[in-house]
């Protein structure tokens, strides 16, 4: 089965997703890129993550033609694509409707430094694309367009999309940014939050550079 590796990953990732909350019920999608190959392997469309196989993952090239599979690729495919293009680094791209995240989008909102955990982004904060209808090019454009820097951005009145170096590291970021939105939720709730400067943000960044073990990925701090 090609890339069954990359296969078996998102099907537990998106047992994962479902299990963790940060989507529910057919919501989310997941893809892991093999970038020798000019490949994705990307969760079907609508389908329950606890009853995905891997083989109904869908082995596509970056323009969305399927290479391998039986299965329709996630309406969201453009999004994980564009991501690809534009962030060579990345490897792996997670969409998520989490709750805090998603509020922060319905609102317009950017997330901000109320936490140093944003810094896995690359970025001290994390910016909110204008809405575009799901499953577009428009919304793939718009995503990129706003997410310059970061690794993650949310999308207007829909979620968040995050990226990385793996898988592990993709969906660390998108755990990580829930925590950093309820936060920022929570703190809105009851006062005004705190926000790191430019300049604590860079030195959290720096510090980042040598956190965790050799070659381990860093998933929490």
């Amino acid at each position: 089965m090609l890339m069954q590796e990359e296969r078996e990953l998102v099907v537990e990732y998106g047992r994962k997703m479902s299990t963790d909350r940060l989507s529910t019920g057919t919501s989310g999608n997941i893809s892991v890129c093999n970038a020798e190959k000019g490949l994705m392997a990307i969760s079907p469309s609508g389908m329950d993550y606890f009853s995905t196989t891997p083989e109904d993952v869908v082995i596509t090239d970056l323009e969305a033609n399927i290479v391998d599979g039986v299965r329709k690729p996630s309406s969201e495919w453009a999004l994980h694509t564009a991501f690809y293009r534009h962030k060579p680094h990345a490897r792996a791209v997670v969409h998520t409707h989490s709750m805090y995240c998603t509020t922060f989008a319905v609102l317009g909102q950017p997330l901000r430094a109320v936490h140093y955990a944003i810094g896995d982004t690359g970025a001290a904060t994390v910016p909110c694309a204008p809405y575009r209808l799901f499953g577009t090019a428009e919304l793939a454009e718009a995503a990129i367009e706003a997410c310059g820097g970061s690794d993650a951005v949310l999308l207007g009145n829909h979620g968040l999309v995050a990226c990385g170096r793996d898988l592990k590291s993709a969906y660390g970021l998108a755990c990580n940014l829930e925590y950093v939105a309820e936060l920022q939720y929570r703190t809105m709730c009851i006062g005004t939050p705190n926000i790191l400067t430019d300049e604590q943000m860079a030195e959290v960044m720096e510090r980042f550079r040598s956190y965790g073990q050799p070659g381990s990925g860093k998933a929490g701090y």
